[in-house]
């Protein structure tokens, strides 16, 4: 019940201060269970990607976060897995059980979808885009079925920067690709470096946006 309501309202608040506009190019709204991998720049980054999606997707579908951060407190991780259900991975692990592809394929597992930010960190440089980490590659290899669809979430960063907790009113978008796949026998790196390409490609604004 909590979930759904902050579900609600948060969508609600994204829609009233970004004007949040989706911009489905090349794939439509779907039921199917999907990964969405967006770039990554503000924390309200999954926030605005979710509020684009149904009501009935945005019930299913989970945000993969660091639990470095989100897990630092109990009130962060309250926050993150009660309030925004998201998925909690340790990028430092060390325990089997802390495997953070595993954790991933276990919510799959469950007939969930994911949203996901390759770039595996913030980014704070001046570069439009990090360079991708295996996890994308490792998650579709495991689960072939399941549909990876690029989102460029545009502005965000600007709404929300880092270290500011209200947001600025400017409008964003959020663009929907094609889906990827993974080429038969493509390697990792080849895929990985494909996938960042045709994610930067739905950048609609080059020019002025990281």
């Amino acid at each position: 019940m909590l979930q759904t309501v902050t579900s609600v309202g948060l969508s609600a608040l994204a829609w009233a201060v970004t004007g949040v506009r989706p911009i489905w190019s090349g794939s439509l709204p779907s039921d199917r269970q999907r990964i969405y991998f967006a770039n990554h720049t503000s924390h309200g980054d999954f926030i605005l990607l979710s509020a684009c999606l149904s009501e009935k997707e945005r019930a299913i579908t989970h945000a993969v976060a660091a639990g470095e951060y989100w897990g630092k407190s109990r009130l962060r991780r309250f926050i993150a897995e009660d309030m925004l259900s998201s998925v909690l991975i340790n990028r430092q692990w060390t325990k089997p059980e802390e495997n953070p592809i595993e954790i991933m394929l276990s919510v799959l597992d469950q007939g969930h979808s994911l949203i996901l930010f390759p770039e595996g960190t913030r980014n704070m440089t001046e570069e439009p885009l990090l360079a991708f980490r295996s996890g994308l590659y490792n998650l579709s290899m495991a689960r072939p079925d399941v549909e990876l669809i690029p989102c460029w979430i545009e502005n965000m960063s600007r709404v929300l920067p880092k270290g500011q907790f209200l947001p600025v009113p400017l409008l964003c978008r959020v663009v929907f690709g094609a889906p990827v796949t993974v080429a038969p026998g493509e390697e990792r790196r080849a895929f990985l470096d494909r996938a960042h390409a045709t994610l930067l490609a739905l950048n609609p604004r080059p020019e002025r946006d990281k």
